[in-house]
Formats: C-alpha cells, sequence, structure tokens
C-alpha cells in the first residue's frame, strides 16, 4: 500500500509539474491534456483520474504556483530578523517570484481569466495574502505600524503587488520595472509606520 501511495504521489507531482510547462509555454486555451499527458510519459486516463478535465488539471498547477510563491517570500524575508525588513523583503519576493516566465502566464493572465477574480483571491487568500497579513499582525504587536486595521490593509498592499506585478509584466525591462515598483512600494508602506 505504501508503495502504491508514493506512486500515486509521484504519478500527480509530475502531471503537475508538466502541466506547469505546457500552459507556460501554450497558455491555457491552447494547452491539450493530451500534450501534458504525452509529455509526462502518462496516459490522459492517469490525467484524468487525477483531475477531472483540463480546469482540474489547471486548478493544481495554479495552487502549485501560489504554493511555490509563498515558499519564496517565507525563505526571502527569513533573510532578516527586522520585521519592517521583513515586510519589504517579502512584498519583493513576491513580485519578483510572480514575473518569472514560469509563473507569469498562469499566475497573472490565466489563472484569473480562467477562475475568475473572486476564485483566484481565495486561492492567494491561502498563500501569499495568508503571510502578509500575518507578518502585518506581528508588526501591529510590536507597535511598528500606525493605528490601521490590518484587515483592510492586507488587502490594500496586496492590491498594490498584483498591480505591480501586471505593470512589470507588461514593460519591456523588466528589471528597472521591478526596480521602480519596489520604490513605489517602499515609499507606500513607509506611510504605514511609526
Amino acid at each position: 500500500m505504501r508503495r502504491s501511495k508514493e506512486d500515486t504521489n509521484e504519478t500527480i507531482r509530475i502531471l503537475i509539474e508538466t502541466g506547469g510547462q505546457v500552459f507556460t509555454r501554450k497558455g491555457y486555451a491552447d494547452a491539450a491534456l493530451e500534450d501534458i499527458a504525452s509529455e509526462a510519459q502518462l496516459t490522459r486516463g492517469a490525467l484524468y483520474h487525477h483531475f477531472g478535465n483540463k480546469k482540474g488539471m489547471f486548478h493544481a498547477v495554479l495552487e502549485s504556483v501560489q504554493m511555490r510563491i509563498a515558499e519564496r517570500i517565507l525563505t526571502e524575508s527569513a533573510q532578516s530578523d527586522d520585521l519592517w525588513d521583513q515586510l519589504l523583503l517579502g512584498c519583493r519576493a513576491f513580485v519578483t517570484a510572480a514575473v518569472e516566465p514560469q509563473h507569469k502566464r498562469i499566475l497573472l493572465i490565466d489563472g484569473p481569466a480562467v477562475f475568475g477574480w473572486e476564485v483566484w483571491r481565495t486561492m492567494d487568500s491561502q498563500n501569499s495574502v495568508r503571510l502578509l497579513h500575518e507578518q502585518l499582525q506581528l508588526l501591529e504587536q510590536e507597535h511598528i505600524l500606525q493605528p490601521v486595521s490590518i484587515d483592510a490593509l492586507t488587502p490594500v498592499i496586496s492590491g498594490a503587488l498584483n498591480e505591480a506585478a501586471l505593470w512589470i509584466a507588461q514593460q519591456p525591462d523588466e528589471k528597472q520595472a521591478l526596480a521602480d515598483s519596489m520604490t513605489a512600494v517602499s515609499l507606500m508602506l513607509n506611510g504605514f509606520k511609526r
């Protein structure tokens, strides 16, 4: 039984990884489940068994991207012991990861288009937004923030970061656009600091 569970988990991992590559390369509309199954060297039956259909497959891929970005935020924000620096590092990590080629199309373009903003936001709230909210709570507890509702501030900052990522993704010089965006984000966040 244990080996069977490991095999199942490995099949799911391969399908999600391969699905991510195909969706990144072709986009949701032009990606075919046959392409994913073929590139994964698995049967279409395995794909249908684990994900049901193309939308189910894409949901798992989008969820995987959201989780990878959240992990990146945790890793990069942990480079500092200073709570404020952690916030800035986490914001930069989100924006940087969101515009990377393996994430950009899935996270910023096809994800909201395929599922709508409500589903996309729900998935985001379980990953990046949850981490942002937790960091803001820590800053509030340590009296680093101005008196402000954390529940209101979280979507304000998250929305700014999402819009920054969308803007950066459309710029010819993404490196400069990232630097400009992070300057703007830092200035905005400083308005909330005591």
